[in-house]
């Protein structure tokens, strides 16, 4: 595939390092959430089983424990409102509320996702390819904590926050009420990040630039692990584009 190939008008998510942003708080395995009897109901818009879903789940231990990690603030709780195929994923609101309760934080309603990226079943390189978009007021100079149903690579919570981030917001950590235990950490370690420039070079990373706005610095754990593990540039970029 041909690096002119790349659409430049097209604006991508935004995108940031990570820093020392915290690991994910997990409140719940997944072997717990997925078989529950609201969950596919939840997933596609119940608000009725996503509150049975989230009151079964939630985990007051988590909760407080992102109240230590947020000494003396007072953030506002985000969530991401995704798309799914059968409707408008009606869990992380529903959680966020919950939360909001608990801890009596205030609850942002206001940033939507704006495209719909089928991510429920996917395998990496469909949510490598096909990215969250959100929109939605920002309070400039604010604070935030992001809530989202389930962390698997973390590509959508990293475009929240990028796009928090750009509007002046401050992201201070994430929450999931469940998800895969090794995706928890988003932030890109510096071994991971050699490892992945040792083994694709430059030339990768120039057309990830070009191709999705941000240098791999930006990436979460694990899609840097996933691309690691994948042996050549052109696969990479083959398997892309035959997932958008």
């Amino acid at each position: 595939m041909d690096d002119s190939l790349t659409d430049q008008s097209i604006t991508y998510p935004p995108r940031i390092a990570w820093g020392a942003f915290p690991d994910v708080l997990i409140h719940a395995a997944e072997s717990a959430v997925k078989p529950h009897p609201a969950y596919r109901e939840a997933k596609s818009g119940d608000f009725r089983a996503a509150q049975a879903l989230v009151a079964d789940n939630f985990n007051r231990a988590k909760a407080d424990e992102l109240v230590a990690l947020q000494p003396g603030l007072h953030p506002y709780l985000v969530s991401a409102h995704a798309f799914e195929r059968e409707g408008v994923n009606a869990i992380p609101e529903v959680f966020a509320d919950v939360l909001g309760q608990t801890l009596g934080w205030p609850v942002d309603a206001g940033v939507v996702q704006t495209n719909v990226v089928g991510h429920t079943g996917a395998d990496g390189f469909s949510r490598l390819a096909r990215q969250a978009c959100f929109a939605g007021p920002i309070i400039n100079g604010a604070d935030y904590v992001m809530v989202d149903d389930f962390i698997g690579m973390g590509g959508t919570l990293a475009n929240l926050r990028g796009y928090i981030e750009s509007q002046g917001g401050r992201v201070h950590a994430a929450v999931a009420l469940t998800g895969k235990p090794f995706s928890a950490r988003l932030k890109l370690s510096p071994e991971r990040l050699e490892e992945l420039r040792k083994i694709h070079g430059n030339k990768l990373e120039h057309w990830w630039q070009a191709r999705f706005g941000h240098a791999f610095d930006a990436l979460t754990e694990s899609e840097a692990r996933y691309l690691v593990r994948t042996p050549d540039v052109d696969s990479i970029r083959n398997r892309i584009a035959a997932a958008e």
